[in-house]
């Protein structure tokens, strides 16, 4: 089954409801917030985890702005992979992928860890991560807008 499908039949995945530029405001704050706490952060994983909050919360902004709610994170990042590839590099989105992999390895197991890679790549890119999510946001019209939140329902609906 198509993963974003799956997504909107799912309790708490992917479902449209009014476009708020002014959640999309408040979770740039979260995100900045988690930011300033992954740099006073000192111990290894919970710099993992505000770094990853950075990246969701900037990603989530954007989704407030076309009116997208999710509570499914692998959902929304498979949203942004779908629909929003005129925004963001395949890269920055895969990058988000590893990020929530890292998060979910270093909160919920003890025997896995992130490799430096990783956790040096989100670390350093988090910040960079969240400020292209700002432009996002100022490039959003209400044309666009429209256009990404059709895109969406038709896939949701599997038309065609």
């Amino acid at each position: 089954m198509d993963k974003i499908k799956w997504c909107a039949e799912k309790k708490g995945g992917l479902r449209l409801v009014e476009p708020n530029s002014d959640l999309a405001n408040a979770y740039i704050k979260k995100a900045e917030e988690a930011l300033e706490s992954m740099r006073v952060n000192v111990i290894k994983d919970w710099k993992i985890s505000t770094a990853y909050y950075t990246i969701y919360f900037s990603l989530y902004a954007v989704l407030m702005k076309l009116g997208v709610k999710c509570e499914i994170h692998s959902c929304t990042i498979e949203f942004a992979k779908r629909f929003l590839k005129d925004y963001f590099e395949a890269n920055e989105l895969d990058f988000t992928e590893d990020s929530l992999k890292a998060r979910v390895d270093s909160q919920y197991y003890i025997d896995r860890t992130v490799p430096d890679e990783q956790y040096n790549k989100m670390t350093k890119k988090s910040p960079e991560f969240l400020v292209k999510c700002k432009s996002v946001l100022i490039k959003l019209n209400e044309k666009k807008v429209n256009e990404i939140r059709d895109k969406f329902q038709k896939a949701a609906s599997n038309r065609r």
